[in-house]
């Protein structure tokens, strides 16, 4: 891939990454977000969170099974659109739902499961988040890989809490769910080996196909 066609990927995650925050607010002001404008907003917000979320952590596989190390660059604004639309969800939580009242808020997290979760999943989001950029990359050092580990964490938990706030059908949660554990799976040392070699294997079945046609050609001229 050019670095033309990487500049392109990089705008693309941009627009798509403002599109739904922009949408959100348009139809809100316009009174265009369902009859319960605060639920809907709560809902799309959380949803894209999750969703950014996840694309954040195909990016590595995606590179293990394909070799596509140009979608690297856009790892790290995935991860922060995902705190993004998670800022906006707790927001909306917190602010419009409980009026920033720490009492209830404080009631509300301790005796609702999803409410916890939901706030432990930002809670490890917002230092990723934080030390996204390369100034915490040389501060940290090592040290850095180690806490964005965490992330592997946080989509587990997002899941979770996507499930629970759900409370009827969660058969959406469920497929995200298996999502992330095959995510997470390529990540593991044998299983990320093994799938490095897999995307090399149409070019050794190639090699081994032109070597074959050689041989006989060879045989047959002699």
């Amino acid at each position: 891939m050019s670095k033309r066609w990487g500049n392109l990927l990089l705008i693309g995650t941009h627009i798509a990454g403002w599109l739904p925050l922009i949408i959100m607010i348009v139809a809100w002001s316009t009174g265009n977000l369902t009859f319960n404008p605060v639920q809907a907003a709560t809902i799309r917000s959380g949803r894209t969170a999750i969703i950014f979320l996840v694309l954040s952590l195909a990016i590595t596989p995606i590179n293990t099974l394909f070799g596509l190390r140009q979608f690297i660059p856009i790892r790290r604004w995935l991860g922060l659109y995902a705190f993004l639309y998670a800022a906006v969800h707790v927001s909306i939580f917190t602010g419009v739902d409980y009026g920033f009242d720490l009492a209830l808020l404080r009631e509300a997290i301790l005796e609702k499961p999803y409410a916890f979760v939901g706030a432990a999943t930002f809670l490890i989001l917002l230092p990723l988040a934080l030390t996204s950029t390369k100034g915490w990359m040389r501060r940290l050092k090592k040290n850095w890989k180690r806490l964005h580990r965490l992330a592997y964490l946080a989509g587990p938990l997002a899941t979770i809490h996507y499930a629970w706030a759900q409370k009827a059908d969660i058969r959406i949660p469920i497929a995200v769910g298996i999502l992330i554990l095959l995510l997470l799976g390529l990540r593991i040392g044998p299983v990320r080996a093994w799938a490095s070699q897999v995307r090399y294997l149409p070019r050794t079945l190639r090699n081994l196909f032109i070597s074959h046609n050689s041989g006989r050609v060879d045989l047959s001229v002699r």
